[in-house]
């Protein structure tokens, strides 16, 4: 394997019958987070009106209202034609997309009322809680409330009360129907007086009548009140910008409303913060949310900081120590950041940072760290691994064996051969006589490991686990009935979902995070996977099986900074240069539809094309628009899809389902997703499916195609970053073809840009657990 000599590109050139980034400096999490719903990066959310970010620039592009969204980390070039959902929000109207909650969300909340009636009786039997114990449930809320509140001026309660949880999902019947997701803290069904009521208040300020309902339920029954006393809460509604929410406040309170209102940077911080999370982070650096305040045209942003932790908006924590008020923090330490380091006591000392950050996700990292410890703590001898050890198939699925078996909490890193490791500790737990199995972020991937098992009960996804809907299901006490659990793609495991899933977890069950650190990070907040691994909170294993093949060398080179050149006998890379966009999606049409089926031998409906961004002259939209025409042309019928189009369906933010349309009624779309029939409602078509024979990288994420067809067109090279590189050549089993058109900006991005580091608490607390 050699290195590859300026302006060569890895694999064989490509003929004319076989047609297959840039190193920008990354903004601030606040200048992302200020950049609002034009900017909402590709794996946030999977869903189509908005793609959130994950931890790499990757194809980042702006919210679409109708348009389902990449998956969450990619923060590349903002899409053309991506406008916020509530964009037309201000005064003179326009629509806005309603808000949504994720599954995990609702499940979330459901699980925590779960877990408040178990904690109810664990205090019933064991007497009060000692002072300063790390809780969970309603004890943790009350315990945030209060140091969101420590100053004492007022109470903080009323910032966590929350409506009443949504009930545990039951197993989805046969069809799927699918379920709109509900905003968070959304009433179910918001009563017709309280819209109407809310969209009288929404016209005296120039709003558009179509915010009433979300409004009404995200705001509650008293909503129109609580908009004509606070007109900024109108920023609470996804899509809402900053310019919008403050034309609408001039146009209710005239005179009396003001840069500084402390309404106003109350709702600026917390819309930051929520910007924030699409961007992955789960806090921000205070000094950086003042910096973005001070271009909102805030005149005092250090008063604005501490009027929102005074209120309860927001929660304060500073690096690795007690939380408490911002001004708590300074005067703990005020000489860390101003003081000569030769007048210190203890030597030169880092300054101290202070983060800001939402309840929502600081009660999720508080929790999932807490349960982690409690799963490293618990775990118990239960059988003799040692001969299931000696018998694995390779030295690392023995050592993974042998490491499980004396640990509740297990890390385990490796490419896509290592997925054979966690299979074969799944295989010996069953034959040890424990309720074993695995789960994965896709569906494809479910298969894949049941395949490899050899047992399609052992592998399930794991949104079906938690939701209920695939899996042994619960036991009494509410946690799920399994003595090992397996999770693969671990990298795609939000912060959230990661606290509900070790919540539902009894004492003394193993949990095995299993996954590759290069590929691109969650679509929602926080980065798990990286943070257990960073924090050495629990022994891992790092497998010594390498991926196979031209395209496993390539790749494994990628993961370690080098784009090497690798020889390809059966063409198993091709590299497709490209002048210009125009060109990127002609020769990407050709190789999907004549190239790749007659040279490769992969059919056109096994080969994926995965691109950069969803806008743009080579974006998805433009991709899978040529490629309908020349695969399946149709007058697009059913909401613009025709029986036999290729889509992604996305039941909830960061999950992407593929699909075939089967035919439309008055039921819905009817869709086949990997031989399950799925029945989308008309009114959630346009929100939640999309054409899909090309993706993003996040939406690709945890999946595999026997061929994989890569377009790098010219404008895309500022969304290229190594992850990015890493996840999208990885996905082809037998063949990669790269349409090239970045020149040396591929090189650089996997040689320069990591990473997007996202700004999150979790490794801290781990740390401090450990303590």
């Amino acid at each position: 394997m050699t290195a590859l000599p300026r302006g060569e590109t890895p694999g064989s050139p490509a003929t004319d019958d076989e047609d297959v980034v840039a190193d920008v400096s990354a903004p601030s999490p606040a200048e992302e987070a200020a950049a609002g719903t034009e900017e909402a990066t590709e794996g946030a959310a999977d869903d189509p009106a908005d793609e959130a970010p994950g931890g790499a620039a990757d194809d980042s592009t702006a919210a679409t209202a109708g348009e389902p969204a990449d998956d969450g980390t990619d923060s590349g070039p903002a899409d053309d034609e991506g406008t916020a959902a509530g964009a037309d929000a201000s005064a003179g109207g326009g629509t806005a997309a309603a808000p949504v909650l994720s599954e995990a969300e609702a499940e979330l909340a459901a699980q925590r009322e779960l877990l408040e009636r178990i904690e109810r009786r664990k205090a019933e039997k064991d007497g009060p809680i000692p002072a300063g114990t790390k809780l969970s449930g309603p004890a943790a809320d009350l315990l945030a409330a209060v140091r969101a509140v420590e100053s004492g001026e007022k109470p903080g309660a009323a910032f966590f009360d929350a409506p009443a949880p949504a009930a545990p999902r039951k197993p989805a019947p046969a069809p799927v129907r699918e379920r709109a997701p509900e905003p968070v803290g959304a009433d179910r069904e918001a009563a017709p007086e309280a819209v109407a009521a809310v969209a009288a208040v929404l016209a005296a300020g120039g709003a558009p009548g179509s915010l009433a309902a979300p409004a009404a339920g995200t705001l509650g029954a008293h909503a129109a009140d609580t908009l004509r006393a606070d007109p900024w809460q109108l920023l609470a509604l996804p899509g809402v910008a900053p310019e919008q929410a403050d034309g609408f406040a001039r146009a209710l309170l005239g005179a009396e409303c003001g840069p500084d209102d402390e309404r106003r940077t109350d709702a600026l911080i917390g819309w930051l913060l929520e910007r924030a999370a699409l961007q992955g982070h789960t806090a921000l650096d205070a000094a950086e949310v003042r910096a973005a305040l001070t271009g909102r045209a805030v005149t005092d942003p250090d008063a604005a900081v501490q009027h929102a932790v005074a209120e309860g908006v927001v929660l304060v924590f500073q690096d690795g120590a007690e939380d408490g008020t911002e001004e708590e923090a300074r005067e703990e330490a005020p000489e860390a950041a101003d003081a000569p380091a030769e007048d210190r006591e203890e030597g030169p000392r880092e300054p101290v940072r202070v983060f800001l950050g939402l309840d929502r996700y600081a009660l999720a990292e508080e929790s999932l760290a807490d349960g982690l410890a409690r799963l490293v703590n618990a775990v118990g001898k239960d059988a003799d691994w040692s001969e299931a050890a000696a018998s694995a198939p390779s030295s690392s699925a023995g050592e993974l064996i042998r490491v499980a078996a004396a640990h509740g909490l297990v890390a385990h890193t490796g490419g896509e051969a290592a997925r054979a490791e966690p299979a074969a500790l799944i295989a010996a737990a069953g034959g040890l006589g424990l309720r074993a199995l695995g789960t994965a972020h896709s569906a494809d991937g479910a298969r894949r490991l049941a395949e490899a098992l050899g047992d399609p009960s052992a592998a399930v996804t794991l949104a079906g686990l938690l939701s209920g809907a695939e899996g042994p299901g619960r036991d009494e006490e509410g946690a799920l009935a399994v003595d090992l659990l397996v999770v693969l793609d671990a990298p795609q495991v939000d912060v959230e979902t990661g606290a509900m899933l070790v919540e539902a977890l009894a004492d003394g069950t193993r949990l095995v995070l299993s996954g590759d650190p290069g590929v691109l990070g969650s679509a929602g907040a926080g980065r798990v996977f990286a943070d257990v691994l960073a924090a050495r909170a629990c022994p891992q294993v790092v497998s010594r099986t390498p991926d196979p093949g031209p395209i496993g060398e390539l790749v494994s080179g990628i993961g370690i900074g080098e784009l090497n050149q690798v020889a390809a006998p059966g063409r198993e890379v091709v590299i497709v240069p490209v002048r210009d966009a125009g060109e990127a999606v002609h020769r990407t049409v050709q190789l999907v539809a004549d190239s790749v089926p007659r040279a490769i031998g992969v059919p056109s409906s096994d080969t994926q094309v995965i691109t950069v961004g969803h806008g743009g002259s080579a974006g998805t939209r433009a991709l899978n628009e040529a490629l309908k025409q020349r695969l399946n042309p149709g007058p697009g019928r059913f909401g613009g899809f025709d029986p036999g189009d290729r889509v992604a369906h996305v039941p909830a933010p960061g999950r992407t389902v593929p699909g075939v349309v089967v035919s439309a009624d008055a039921e819905g779309l009817h869709l086949d997703c990997a031989g399950s029939p799925v029945v989308v409602p008309q009114e959630r078509v346009e929100a939640s499916v999309r054409h899909a024979w090309a993706l993003s990288a996040h939406q690709a994420a945890g999946m595999r195609w026997p061929a994989v067809v890569v377009v790098l067109p010219g404008d895309a090279a500022q969304g290229l970053s190594r992850p990015w590189v890493y996840t999208a050549f990885g996905r082809g089993e037998r063949h990669l073809s790269v349409v090239h058109g970045v020149d040396q900006a591929l090189p650089r991005a996997v040689a320069q840009s990591p990473a997007q580091e996202r700004s999150t608490r979790l490794r801290t607390l781990l740390e401090a657990s450990e303590g």
